[in-house]
């Protein structure tokens, strides 16, 4: 057992303007035998990572043994209580923060009311950027307060890959293959705009081409190439009913076609018109630089 007590807290060396995620403070302790804290309520959220020792921690219904490589959060306006042991007292950091995305984030590490613990056993992280956080408010630098967003961001990562590995049951071929499914959608929705290949994206999910094409059409009725293509013309689509003061050209560039003309091919395919066509029909005004009529 340590008798050498020691306690520091930073805070936040910015003025504060809550964001969606702003850190408060920041702190360490090498606490005495049965220190305790509370029965209290706090207005943030305060997450504790124990680095040694042992204590008890008791929220609501919960009372938990807590030791080295545990990390505990306290919610806003819930009642807590926590000890350390009286033999060997616990060392552990903690960081205060608060904001609109807080509980989003919170809820994505796979913390909750419920059970607000996590062991991240030998892995050292989440210790590393509590510790991070103090020395950016520390240094009282500029850039402390987005530091300490970054680090916290890190923090809650590393507790979600814990969580991840403990509820995660083993997948099934059913639900692995719809699970590769919605990635596929997911990578071409947000990159539809950008010159994507079906090669590029098959080596970034680390799966074969053939095979992910086989197992897309599978499910979809589509090749990715056939769907990117309709992904493609209906956001064009949206712009020419949405944007009229962009030309078709424009249009084309903007969901990711290099050529105007294959853009129109493409729609026709579809829609049956062109696109100069269904901006007429849908009342949109043509401005003069798209008067040029595409096939």
């Amino acid at each position: 057992m340590s008798n050498n007590t020691t306690y520091q807290v930073v805070s936040n060396p910015v003025s504060l303007h809550t964001r969606e995620l702003t850190v408060l403070f920041a702190g360490e302790s090498q606490t005495k035998p049965q220190h305790h804290i509370g029965p209290k309520v706090v207005d943030y959220y305060l997450l504790h990572h124990v680095i040694s020792g042992k204590g008890t921690f008791r929220m609501g219904d919960i009372t938990a043994e807590l030791a080295a490589g545990d990390s505990f959060l306290i919610p806003p306006g819930q009642l807590f209580h926590y000890v350390s042991d009286e033999e060997a007292p616990w060392f552990y950091r903690w960081v205060a923060f608060t904001g609109t995305q807080a509980q989003t984030l919170v809820t994505e590490a796979g913390l909750s009311l419920e059970y607000p613990i996590v062991n991240s056993g030998v892995n050292t992280t989440p210790g590393e950027q509590c510790l991070a956080i103090f020395e950016a408010f520390r240094a009282r630098g500029s850039s402390a307060s987005l530091l300490a967003s970054g680090h916290l961001h890190l923090l809650l990562a590393s507790l979600h890959e814990t969580t991840a590995e403990i509820t995660q049951s083993p997948i099934r071929p059913d639900s692995h293959s719809d699970e590769l499914v919605r990635q596929v959608i997911s990578y071409l929705s947000t990159q539809y705009a950008e010159p994507v290949t079906i090669e590029v994206m098959a080596e970034t999910l680390g799966y074969n081409r053939a095979y992910l094409s086989r197992l897309f059409k599978q499910h979809t009725s589509l090749s990715p190439v056939t769907f990117l293509t309709k992904l493609r013309v209906d956001h064009g689509r949206r712009l020419l009913r949405e944007r009229p003061e962009l030309t078709v050209e424009q249009i084309a560039s903007s969901v990711g076609f290099l050529d105007a003309l294959y853009f129109s091919k493409q729609f026709r395919r579809w829609y049956n018109q062109s696109p100069t066509d269904y901006r007429i029909s849908v009342g949109k005004p043509i401005t003069t630089s798209s008067m040029l009529r595409l096939p």
